[in-house]
C-alpha cells in the first residue's frame, strides 16, 4: 500500500470545546464569573456558543458534561485569580510557582470542566554564584528616579534591575525582531505611568543628546 507524503500544514487557530448541558447558563458563568467575552451563540435552542479570553477562543458545546481540561497562559495569573476568587468560583488550587516555569492555579466550572490559568516565571534555581563589583554610574536624574521606582515595584535592588535589563537587551530575538525585554505588558504600562510621574518626555535615543 502506497503512502502519501506528510503535508506541510499550517494551523492558525486551536479552539477547545468544553461540554456543558445549558448554553445560556454557561455563557452567563464564563462572562459574568470568569471574565470572558461573549462572541456568538448558535442554534435554537442554543447548541454552541463562543467565548473569548483575550485573543483565545473557547467553544461551549451542548452535551453530556465530561472531565475536560484547558490551560490558559495569561499575562497575570495572580490578578485574574483575585477576580475569580471574588466571584466565588470553585478554586481547585491557588496560585503557585511550578517547576515547569509557570505560576498557575486551577478552577472547575459548574459542568466539571477544569480550567487552569498561569503566567511564565523565571525559576531562581539552580543558584548561579557570581562576584559583584562596584561600577561608577551617572544617570539622568529623572531616569534614575524612574529606575528606583521600577526596582521597588519589581521587588529588586537597583543593581539587580539593571542586570536584568542589560542581560535582556544583550539577547537578540532574531532577524529584524530586536532584542528581548525583561518586562511584561503590564510592567510596560506601569513604566509609562512612571515616565509621566517623573516628567520623562524624551525618546529612546535622547541619551546621545544629553549635555550637563
Amino acid at each position: 500500500m502506497s503512502t502519501l507524503p506528510v503535508p506541510q500544514t499550517d494551523c492558525e487557530r486551536l479552539i477547545p470545546l468544553l461540554i456543558v448541558n445549558n448554553i445560556p447558563q454557561a455563557v452567563e458563568f464564563y462572562v459574568g464569573k470568569l471574565g470572558f467575552t461573549h462572541v456568538f451563540t448558535w442554534g435554537e435552542p442554543p447548541e454552541i456558543a463562543g467565548v473569548n479570553l483575550g485573543k483565545v477562543s473557547v467553544h461551549l458545546y451542548e452535551g453530556t458534561p465530561a472531565d475536560n481540561s484547558v490551560y490558559f497562559v495569561v499575562n497575570d495569573a495572580d490578578e485574574l485569580y483575585g477576580y475569580h476568587q471574588s466571584q466565588g468560583v470553585d478554586i481547585l488550587f491557588p496560585p503557585g510557582d511550578r517547576p515547569y516555569e509557570l505560576r498557575d492555579y486551577a478552577i472547575r466550572d459548574p459542568w466539571g470542566n477544569k480550567l487552569s490559568f498561569g503566567h511564565y516565571i523565571q525559576l531562581k534555581t539552580p543558584a548561579l554564584p557570581i562576584e559583584r563589583v562596584e561600577v561608577p554610574v551617572r544617570l539622568e536624574k529623572r531616569l534614575a528616579a524612574l529606575l528606583a521606582d521600577l526596582a521597588e515595584h519589581k521587588g529588586m535592588t537597583i543593581g539587580s534591575c539593571l542586570e536584568e535589563t542589560l542581560l535582556h537587551t544583550f539577547e537578540v530575538l532574531g532577524e529584524d525582531k530586536g532584542v528581548a525585554s525583561p518586562h511584561t505588558k503590564k510592567t510596560h504600562a506601569y513604566i509609562q505611568e512612571l515616565k509621566k510621574k517623573h516628567g520623562i518626555d524624551y525618546d529612546t535615543h535622547a541619551s546621545y543628546r544629553f549635555v550637563e
